[in-house]
């Protein structure tokens, strides 16, 4: 199964909404919607997605409130999208930051190649904790590779999101080692993020969903129950 690129778009304008989902989908993204700042950050924290589009003026919170909060933990690309023209709120946003600002109104060719380079690049700077790895891991149908950033399962490129594949990398690094949920959260979102493992489990049972033929009897990556995570054994 083809696992698409998930985009969260948080904006209250029904109208600007429909567009950006009819466009995303018809170019195979998963795209989720959110009215409001606080649906939007809470859906940023358990739907993990790819790449926000992020509103500024939204009714119940500054759009930017929601991207300070989330460069405390997380470096997902976020794409502002806004109608405040002023190159003090362009820098602002950029300076908070936001990986691009789109003014509207803008074309949907701009929109989408925006959109594709976010995540481009956010895959081309995915980082383990001691730098860029290198090489491959295997073990049996699975192959991590740290010079492409994927992970296949047989001939199937999983897909996962920059969050994902760093831990799924973190784990293949200490292949056969249990990590614990604090040390996955410290070296993932940093030192900063507060031991909430409710973020963690979220990307786990994505990852499992996307790599395992039966998410429920995993065969590639174990919880070891109240301590962390292992992942099999490398060939």
């Amino acid at each position: 199964m083809d696992i698409k690129d998930r985009v969260l778009v948080i904006e209250d304008d029904k109208s600007i909404r429909n567009f950006f989902r009819t466009v995303l989908e018809a170019n195979n993204y998963d795209v989720l919607i959110a009215t409001t700042g606080a649906e939007g950050y809470s859906m940023v924290t358990s739907q993990c997605p790819d790449v926000v589009i992020l509103d500024l003026g939204l009714p119940d919170m500054d759009g930017m409130t929601i991207l300070k909060n989330v460069r405390q933990w997380s470096s997902m690309p976020v794409l502002v999208v806004s109608a405040r023209t002023h190159e003090k709120d362009k820098v602002a946003a950029l300076d908070a930051g936001a990986d691009d600002y789109i003014t509207k109104p803008f074309g949907t060719s701009e929109l989408l190649a925006r959109v594709r380079t976010a995540i481009r690049h956010a895959r081309a700077t995915v980082l383990t904790a001691e730098g860029m790895q290198t090489g491959q891991f295997r073990a049996g149908d699975l192959l991590i590779d740290y010079d492409k950033h994927r992970v296949y399962v047989g001939d199937r490129d999983v897909n996962l999101t920059q969050n994902e594949y760093k831990i799924v990398s973190l784990l293949g690094k200490y292949a056969g080692k249990v990590l614990t949920y604090d040390f996955i959260i410290k070296e993932i979102w940093g030192p900063n993020m507060q031991n909430d493992n409710r973020i963690l489990r979220v990307n786990m049972a994505n990852i499992r969903r996307k790599m395992e033929n039966n998410p429920a009897q995993p065969q590639y990556i174990f919880t070891e129950v109240g301590v962390g995570y292992r992942i099999v054994d490398g060939d």
